[in-house]
């Protein structure tokens, strides 16, 4: 199970700093658990030093690679501060600056070919969802941006379903339409590359997953943690979501050890 937080442009740096601290008076991550958090990228330098007791995650990366790109920050300049994950391909991102499926499939390497991990989004609209074409959309983004791999880096790779409609908006979706959606995109993982491809490529539930909801969404079978917006800005919120995913992960971990 991975719990992501992705803070967006949010928290001052020294806001940024007390949220460290109380993660880091928590106790530890239960088992079966990966805590990651992206802070806006002018924090990265400064919280990798720091070493913090979760995975560091950055919102975005370049597409174009060192030179002459005012503004822009590398997948390598991301790992010299810690960086361990990337997002790439949100919604916000896709929606409001320009990242098509070319420029997240030319991200994605990137941030693989640097060593790090992708958090690769994918999503569909209210729009989409309401002319029955949300698979074949989620599908096609996932097409562009995965299907180019190679194998082997495939466990460098997680996934990210977002239900654009659900974003900052209240609505969350369901428990059996995030199943369907997370199903769907395990059977497509499957076809492109293997059963067991499949099976270890975590996918997160990335559309208002909350305290009250985390422990019905995160049961979904095929459902392996979720990416945090809003309620990742708390650290008693953030905290209940992880101790959430611990709850599942132990149960997992219970099944497959009276399977065997």
């Amino acid at each position: 199970m991975l719990v992501a937080g992705n803070w967006k442009s949010n928290k001052s740096f020294n806001e940024a700093k007390e949220f460290a601290n109380a993660i880091a008076a928590m106790p530890q991550a239960p088992a079966g658990v990966e805590v990651m958090i992206a802070p806006p990228a002018p924090y990265l330098a400064a919280m990798g030093d720091a070493q913090p007791p979760f995975r560091l995650g950055s919102q975005n990366v370049s597409a174009t690679g060192s030179g002459a790109h005012t503004g822009e920050f590398t997948a390598e300049m991301l790992a010299g501060c810690g960086v361990q994950d990337v997002i790439v391909g949100h919604s916000e991102r896709r929606d409001g600056y320009g990242d098509d499926d070319k420029v997240v499939a030319e991200k994605v390497s990137r941030v693989l070919d640097a060593g790090l991990r992708v958090i690769f989004c994918c999503g569909e609209s209210l729009q989409d969802r309401q002319s029955d074409v949300h698979f074949d959309k989620v599908l096609r983004q996932m097409e562009s941006a995965v299907l180019h791999l190679p194998a082997e880096v495939m466990d460098r790779v997680v996934v990210a379903y977002e239900p654009i409609w659900a974003i900052g908006t209240g609505l969350t979706a369901t428990e059996e339409q995030a199943q369907e959606m997370h199903a769907a995109i395990r059977g497509w993982l499957r076809e492109a590359f293997d059963d067991a491809t499949a099976k270890s490529i975590p996918l997160l539930y990335g559309g208002s997953c909350k305290p009250a909801n985390a422990d019905a969404l995160f049961a979904c079978e095929d459902v392996d943690g979720g990416l945090i917006g809003g309620a990742a800005l708390d650290p008693d919120s953030f905290r209940a979501l992880v101790e959430a995913a611990g709850r599942v992960s132990a149960l997992r971990m219970q099944a497959g050890a009276e399977a065997s």
